[in-house]
């Protein structure tokens, strides 16, 4: 015959082995979830400012694509004085043509959509389905547009934008090209991902 204090004794360690191994399968499986809560050293980088030195940055001349902020292509431009002259000569070819849809911040809602005349900061992107729009910088017919002004054109479904990221009425794309927060850090060093309204 069993003695009682035995089984009680079996009993509590069943109860207290059964409780740890309860306990360690929870912890297990709430470290991966808890971790979850923040962000890998990937996805900190992914939102992280890029600096663009300009400096070298000639007239006609294009920077990028720079796969850099946000995991999405930055196209910096340098625009031409004849670029900057034939921008509004038709505004009615454009659907937007004073930027009044939000694809910018407040101080690039102006004609060139950007803080300085010259150079040009957009995500490389159509806003149609995302595709990357070919630059064609040059003020010069083009075999897509024989009275082309130079812009962008997206050979993936025909979206066209002039040399602001303005889309052409009539593109598949209804939206001009997005025009991502950047600030000057100096005369020739762009901060793209950080101005005066995000700054942390």
């Amino acid at each position: 015959m069993t003695d009682d204090s035995t089984n009680t004794g079996r009993r509590r360690f069943l109860v207290g082995s059964t409780s740890v191994m309860g306990a360690a399968g929870v912890v297990a499986a709430a470290v991966p979830f808890v971790g979850s809560w923040n962000p890998s050293a990937k996805a900190r980088a992914a939102g992280a400012p890029v600096r663009v030195d300009v400096s070298r940055l000639q007239p006609g001349e294009m920077l990028g694509p720079i796969p850099a902020w946000r995991g999405r292509p930055i196209f910096v431009i340098r625009r031409t004085e004849e670029a900057l002259n034939v921008l509004n000569e038709d505004p009615g070819r454009l659907a937007d043509p004073n930027s009044e849809d939000p694809e910018q911040p407040q101080y690039a809602a102006n004609e060139t959509r950007s803080r300085e005349p010259e150079i040009l900061v957009l995500v490389g992107l159509c806003p149609h389905l995302f595709c990357s729009p070919t630059p064609h910088i040059e003020v010069r017919p083009q075999p897509f547009d024989s009275e082309w002004r130079g812009g962008f054109f997206c050979p993936c479904h025909g979206s066209r934008f002039d040399l602001a990221g303005r889309v052409y009425a009539g593109s598949p794309a209804s939206r001009n090209m997005q025009v991502p927060p950047y600030s000057y850090e100096s005369e020739t060093v762009l901060v793209i991902g950080v101005d005066e309204e995000n700054a942390a």
